[in-house]
């Protein structure tokens, strides 16, 4: 589950979750959320793989949101849904979504960046937590 807060001039998402391929995978999703007002309107028929390499797991969160940012600023490519795997040397997703299409695809806001400020993971007793602030 992730939820979306107000933070300055800025965007905060903030991301529960049991798991942490789980909390990547929502993580991903606030993301194109602020980028498209209807992500259900994202169709699945697209799929990439994506490989991260890094062991400090907010980095590697930084540099997942990252990644998926790039795919939509170079392809236009909006990705929803994803399946994580994690290894010693980083993060494996399948990720699937489509191009951009401005007459089904609502646009939100334009992210330029995710930040370092305000980036943390941490595990809780039942749950994974984390917050990433984005740059609108």
């Amino acid at each position: 589950m992730y939820e979306v807060f107000a933070h300055t001039a800025d965007v905060g998402i903030r991301v529960r979750a049991g798991s942490l391929e789980d909390l990547f995978a929502d993580a991903a999703r606030g993301l194109v959320s602020l980028i498209v007002t209807n992500l259900e309107q994202v169709k699945p028929v697209q799929e990439k793989v994506i490989r991260i390499e890094g062991d400090d797991r907010e980095y590697l969160l930084f540099d997942w949101l990252n990644e998926l940012l790039y795919q939509f600023d170079a392809e236009q490519l909006l990705l929803t849904d994803f399946t994580i795997r994690f290894d010693r040397d980083g993060l494996t997703a399948t990720c699937r979504g489509e191009r951009m299409e401005f007459s089904r695809h609502d646009m939100d806001h334009e992210v330029k960046a995710i930040t370092y400020h305000g980036l943390t993971l941490e595990r809780k007793a039942d749950h994974w937590l984390a917050e990433v602030i984005v740059d609108i």
